[in-house]
């Protein structure tokens, strides 16, 4: 039975509260007398007492107070930073399990909201690793660490409050000050932990998110299925006597690391894209493998995070593609133009856009290294790029491979693929929910023949989705 029983000012306890299921998001579902509650960390069948924290029309949003009983589902969740830091929320659901959520996921959000018809939903593609299957991770450093729940109950002095890590979920300022991490094959976590006790040891100052001010700001790790390793540490302070003293000690320790580059970055945001990237050491890019291809990947390149799920990707890319070796293909959203050039030798010519200018130059390079002579790359933003008079130019394309970030395809774009009127249009998202709404605009001319989902991120909610759409 569910009940209040106390009540703060419209934020009312209740007791004895059921999870049900899981929302797209990842959060879990309750149902209190007709009102639909969402809340985050539990799992359906785990029974709750709930507060209220957020009241709409509609809905509310909770927190747990208390677990009264465990879902006989849930597992234990394997990092000790678990429910503090935002990754990995999934954890405490059986891997089996997160796969049939996100199918259904994919399922609900084309079918219930696009209201959009699939002929045929093939099942969702698992990941082989559920740990370790990141190919890049960003830390932020920080002189306000998330003190944790075990310090403040036991009153624990807090002697020094630096901390290298993750953001804390809606506290733009606290970082979780991480130990061992999951997600990324070592060194990764040597690399990080050493560079914090480095820092430590000779007093080096963390980044001052709210005042920006210190030294060490962020830390980007990435690595291949190779075994090479970029590492690019983001300076504030530009200071380069403490740079050498700290990228010369890195190296030192980890002479295995591939391409070792700093900037200063002094803005009031974290990204890199418009700031000047330095060779400290090494090479300026690493080398990713991918059948007989190779990619390079710069420090500014987007490339799929997991590497063995981008292949499955791709494959099924490639397979709903059915290029048959005299098509023009476009590849929309190209990135490094990795889907472009894995899909080149099956097609006449292939013509990839991206609006990261160094993007395109990794794309062309890629093709260069790799001897494919039918692409042509053109940087610059997507709508502005992708017009009726460029399509003249380069030729009308008989496909459409469209990859876009989680916001969708602007509505010109939508509008000058339906004038094109390709024969095929194959949509990878890593957002349903958006594809979901494109489909339904393409959907005046198009039928969606085929759809499969690949899990690229264990124990998070995230799902990417590949549709097939062929021209009626």
């Amino acid at each position: 039975m569910n009940r209040t029983v106390g009540r703060k000012k419209n934020f009312p306890i209740l007791e004895h509260v059921q999870i049900i299921d899981i929302a797209a998001e990842g959060k879990a579902i309750a149902k209190v007398d007709d009102l639909i509650i969402f809340v985050e960390g539990a799992i359906p069948n785990d029974i709750v007492t709930l507060q209220i924290t957020k009241k709409k029309k509609r809905y509310c949003e909770a927190r747990i107070l208390t677990f009264e009983k465990y879902s006989s589902q849930r597992t234990e969740a394997f990092c000790k930073h678990f429910g503090i830091c935002g990754g990995c929320k999934w954890q405490i659901l059986p891997y089996h399990l997160q796969l049939e959520y996100k199918e259904k996921q994919v399922t609900d959000q084309l079918t219930r909201i696009g209201h959009v018809h699939i002929q045929q939903s093939l099942p969702i593609v698992g990941a082989d690793e559920t740990t370790l299957y990141r190919n890049k991770l960003e830390f932020t450093f920080s002189n306000k660490r998330w003190i944790t729940q075990e310090e403040i109950i036991h009153n624990t002095a807090i002697t020094q409050s630096n901390a290298v890590g993750f953001h804390v979920p809606k506290l733009f300022d606290k970082i979780v000050d991480i130990e061992t991490c999951y997600l990324q094959a070592e060194p990764s976590n040597a690399i990080r932990n050493f560079i914090r006790e480095f820092a430590l040891t000779h007093n080096y100052s963390f980044f001052d998110i709210r005042n920006h001010t210190g030294l060490l700001r962020t830390l980007i790790i990435r690595t291949t299925s190779k075994g090479e390793i970029m590492l690019i540490v983001v300076f504030y302070e530009n200071d380069a006597h403490k740079h050498k003293h700290i990228l010369d000690a890195i190296y030192k320790e980890f002479p295995q690391i591939t391409s070792l580059l700093y900037c200063i970055n002094q803005k009031a945001n974290d990204t890199i894209h418009d700031q000047e990237i330095l060779v400290f050491a090494g090479n300026d890019h690493i080398v990713e493998y991918m059948e007989d291809l190779q990619f390079k990947i710069g420090p500014k390149s987007f490339y799929q995070t997991n590497s063995n799920q981008a292949y499955k990707l791709y494959c099924i890319t490639r397979e709903f593609a059915q290029l048959q070796g005299h098509e023009i293909v476009y590849d929309l959203y190209t990135g490094t133009g990795t889907i472009a050039n894995f899909i080149a030798k099956h097609a006449r010519k292939v013509v990839g856009i991206e609006y990261i200018p160094e993007a395109i130059e990794d794309a062309k390079q890629n093709s260069l290294q790799n001897a494919i002579t039918n692409t042509s790359f053109f940087a610059g933003d997507m709508k502005d790029i992708l017009t009726d008079e460029f399509i003249q130019t380069h030729g009308s394309p008989d496909v459409i491979i469209t990859d876009p970030p989680r916001a969708g395809m602007h509505q010109d774009v939508v509008d000058t693929i339906i004038r094109c009127k390709p024969q095929r249009i194959v949509y990878v998202s890593c957002n349903p929910a958006t594809q979901a709404r494109d489909l339904q605009l393409l959907t005046s001319i198009y039928t969606i023949e085929k759809s499969q989902a690949v899990d690229m991120f264990p124990h998070t909610h995230h799902v990417e989705n590949v549709v097939l759409l062929t021209k009626k």
